[in-house]
């Protein structure tokens, strides 16, 4: 990769099970994977090691404290300088970060995906490309459910406890808010096939038109 080539930097948000990995997941599929670094924000929880069982289960997990933005901050630079970066593996069941990462190597195009990527005014402004994903609450509250039952060793009475204490107040103070810094709002997420063909077709200009620049 000819070390004068800047990176795209694309931003996915939305709520919580609103499709945002689908729609990572699409662009990956259909630009190449080879030619992205996927950053998911969730891989970024600050550890909570040092805290008993009982208080982890207490923090509140959808604010912007919950999450070490400084480091993805420093690996998204750390990438557009074309230096490999080392992904944090987040361990959603005990609630603290494990001991392995996973490599992430540089590329033309670098995808940050979190519910509360665009709240970060620092973090918002690295993006060339903002994507918000909005899907209506109870369809993503059912995919929540599902998900945490099924990855995250969740009770479904704790899943909808925490909706209620903390997704949905954080989802109105700090994810819905954040909808207005979008350059695209894609309703339905990756199932929206004439959006995600739009986004797509952007995506691969402006890679063109860096190459070109370049």
């Amino acid at each position: 990769m000819p070390d004068h080539t800047t990176p795209l930097v694309i931003g996915i948000a939305g709520g919580t099970g609103s499709g945002k990995t689908t729609v990572a997941n699409v662009i990956l599929q259909r630009v190449g994977a080879h030619h992205i670094a996927f950053l998911p924000h969730d891989a970024y929880y600050k550890d909570l090691i040092d805290l008993p069982k009982s208080q982890r289960d207490l923090v509140n997990f959808d604010h912007p404290h919950s999450l070490d933005t400084p480091l993805l901050l420093k690996h998204v630079h750390d990438l557009k300088n074309f230096r490999p970066i080392q992904l944090p593996i987040y361990d959603f069941k005990t609630h603290t970060r494990t001991h392995n990462t996973i490599t992430i190597n540089p590329a033309i195009v670098i995808i940050v995906e979190g519910i509360l990527i665009f709240s970060e005014p620092e973090l918002r402004h690295t993006f060339d490309v903002k994507i918000f994903v909005d899907t209506a609450a109870d369809i993503r509250f059912i995919r929540r459910l599902e998900r945490d039952i099924a990855e995250r060793g969740r009770t479904t009475e704790s899943v909808i406890n925490q909706y209620l204490t903390t997704v949905r107040p954080m989802h109105q103070e700090f994810v819905e808010p954040s909808k207005q810094y979008a350059d695209v709002i894609i309703p339905e997420g990756g199932l929206n096939t004439v959006a995600m063909d739009m986004v797509v077709a952007r995506i691969k200009a402006l890679l063109l038109e860096n190459q070109e620049r370049n």
